[in-house]
């Protein structure tokens, strides 16, 4: 990818480091949600969300990128994932409706849909990706910037919350089960075992 002006040699490697990122992440978001497997899904959608997170990082590192003009050149529409995201929530169930704080310091709790966040990251990955595959790298490069700062950052945190807290449960719940059967079962050895006074 080539882009005709002012792209600095970096500025065209550190893109495409992105764009693979971005790539990996809505090629294994489509796959996921079409295996319809809600258990594996869960681990998965952590590991991706986690993955595209140290991308975004990388951005937000960076200092401004400047897009070239005012308006953004048109790459065309947007690709229609309703139907990925119907099968994310059907799949997700119970555990879709979560609840986060949109900005910590302005605390106000908000109840969101992992398979409506989810969506709306790819949603702006995949618009970045269309300006970067059209050869406007500057132009993809300050998108996958300014969204991620402005919303789809924010929400791939959300989510990855969301997503520990089932992982977690799942794991840390049945041992607290499991150690608790412990502790009755040793109570109950030890009641047995007491001579009476």
């Amino acid at each position: 990818m080539t882009e005709t002006g002012a792209a600095p040699t970096a500025d065209v490697g550190f893109a495409q480091q992105i764009a693979d990122q971005v790539e990996s992440f809505l090629l294994a978001l489509r796959a996921i949600a079409s295996e319809n497997d809600g258990g594996r899904a869960i681990s998965l959608l952590l590991l991706e969300i986690s993955q595209i997170l140290l991308a975004g990082a990388r951005l937000g590192a960076q200092q401004d990128i400047l897009p070239r003009s005012e308006y953004q050149p048109d790459v065309g529409p947007e690709a229609d994932i309703d139907d990925m995201r119907l099968r994310l929530a059907g799949m997700l169930g119970d555990v879709d409706t979560y609840s986060f704080v949109f900005d910590p310091y302005v605390p106000e709790v908000v109840e969101s849909q992992l398979s409506d966040d989810l969506t709306s990251i790819a949603t702006d990955l995949e618009n970045g990706l269309r300006h970067y595959r059209s050869g406007n790298i500057t132009e993809a490069l300050w998108w996958w910037q300014f969204s991620y700062v402005n919303s789809w950052g924010n929400l791939a945190g959300a989510a990855l919350n969301a997503l520990l807290s089932v992982v977690s449960h799942d794991r840390l719940d049945i041992d607290i089960e499991a150690e608790k059967e412990q502790i009755e079962a040793a109570e109950a050895v030890l009641d047995v075992d007491e001579p009476e006074v």
